[in-house]
């Protein structure tokens, strides 16, 4: 693996920016520092390292970051800043990543869009009595959702990406899904941009969603929507889909990559003890109260046909992922039809069935695959009705890029870097259930 030094204002810290890492959050946990310091100094770590190298190839990309990945793995105490450090020095995310972290808050990523086409018919305050409250403004509630130029709204069938914990849509989804669907006869592109980039109180970001839901069918015709999310954006999702049970008739499709239906092990690496916190993270804590409760009465089931991959083999942020007992598998209590694809085991002995990190999923060219299928046709994608030769043949989906697999990539210590951005977020413990849930 590649190594880099970086320099520092003080001679006494470590020129290797993995040992300064690692030294700033000692100093945290024995109280030598405060959090929000410790948080600007692993930032300026991460902001200064210069990469040794670029990848020149998928084969070479995909071999750094599996040495990344299981190096990682291999370590007790491995942390969600450390593996972004690794990913910067080894050329698989700009070096400036704090920089480029703190401008995602305009254009494709902007969470104050202007949408000024007005719904059908009532869809606030409620659109059913059967629905929660919600906590936020109609205002707030649009404008968070991007219409791009090219929205047919409702020529072709329209689909809203939910982003995961440390995204907007933009960002999460431009060299991916964003990139493949538009243009296509099957799928036409909006994406959600919260502000607090999914950090925030995971039952206010089910909000935006609920409410992107009906607003963007009611000025489509009426028509009905997909969903596509990936990770924390399943767990928002399926929350909307329980609290606000209005959008089950509206939701075609929901295709769910790398998700957390079971919160993760792993919270404790995304933030090592005594870092400062937000609230999503605790809430994705494995048998938190937001996962106990969501889970509580078949929440633990699809609400609306539902497509699930996933990777079993090194995803670096949810455990356990593997098996009958992978955090991504919903159940089928009420026969809306479910499909769960482990892609190492669908695509065994393919190239898309190796390795494969949490991210990675997105540009995967089983997972894209398996979203037309279900896209294309009534209920989830089938792994039955692919050809898996071609479907899993290829790492990168078709139309994807170098460019685009390492944009991706790019993903994981950008949320590290919006973490240490968002002191003022941290808090100690998750949020409390809101009242409409808290005995369902």
């Amino acid at each position: 693996m590649a190594t880099s030094t970086v320099a520092t204002s003080s001679s006494s810290t470590p020129a290797n920016p993995i040992a300064a890492i690692e030294t700033i959050l000692t100093a945290l946990q024995g109280n030598l520092i405060a959090g929000d310091a410790a948080a600007l100094l692993v930032l300026s770590q991460l902001n200064d390292i210069t990469p040794s190298a670029t990848p020149t190839s998928v084969p070479q990309a995909t071999s750094i970051l599996s040495s990344i990945i299981a190096s990682a793995t291999a370590k007790s105490n491995s942390n969600l800043f450390e593996i972004a450090a690794e990913y910067i020095i080894n050329g698989l995310c700009p070096g400036d990543v704090a920089t480029v972290a703190a401008g995602l808050t305009t254009g494709d990523n902007s969470a104050m869009n202007v949408n000024t086409k007005s719904p059908s018919k009532t869809i606030y305050p409620s659109a059913s009595s059967s629905d929660a409250p919600y906590s936020l403004t109609e205002s707030q509630l649009r404008q968070i959702i991007h219409i791009p130029s090219t929205f047919t709204y409702g020529k072709v069938p329209p689909i809203i990406l939910m982003p995961g914990t440390g995204a907007r849509g933009g960002i999460n989804y431009a060299s991916n899904f964003i990139k493949l669907f538009t243009g296509s006869s099957y799928a036409d592109p909006v994406w959600i941009n919260s502000p607090g980039f999914e950090y925030e109180d995971a039952q206010v970001s089910a909000e935006y969603i609920a409410y992107a839901i009906h607003y963007i069918s009611a000025i489509s015709g009426n028509v009905n929507v997909s969903v596509l999310a990936w990770s924390q954006g399943n767990l928002n999702s399926q929350w909307a889909y329980k609290y606000w049970p209005s959008t089950r008739s509206l939701v075609s499709d929901h295709i769910a990559v790398s998700p957390d239906y079971h919160g993760t092990i792993e919270a404790d690496m995304i933030c090592p003890n005594g870092v400062p916190c937000d609230r999503s993270v605790y809430q994705q804590e494995y048998n938190s109260n937001f996962v106990t409760t969501l889970r509580r009465n078949n929440g633990d089931s699809a609400y609306v046909p539902t497509t699930t991959v996933y990777s079993g083999n090194f995803d670096e942020i949810v455990e356990p992922q593997q098996g009958n007992n992978a955090s991504a598998i919903l159940k089928d209590a009420r026969n809306v039809g479910v499909s769960n694809s482990e892609v190492q085991v669908v695509c065994a002995g393919y190239p898309a069935g190796g390795f494969n990190t949490h991210e990675s999923m997105l540009v995967n060219g089983y997972s894209f695959a398996l979203a037309v299928d279900a896209l294309t046709h009534p209920g989830p994608g089938q792994p039955s009705r692919l050809n898996i030769p071609s479907a899993c043949g290829s790492f990168l989906a078709p139309g994807l890029s170098l460019d685009d697999f390492l944009e991706t990539e790019s993903i994981i210590p950008i949320a590290g870097a919006l973490l240490l951005l968002m002191p003022a977020g941290s808090v100690t413990s998750e949020p409390p259930i809101k009242s409409y849930a808290a005995l369902s």
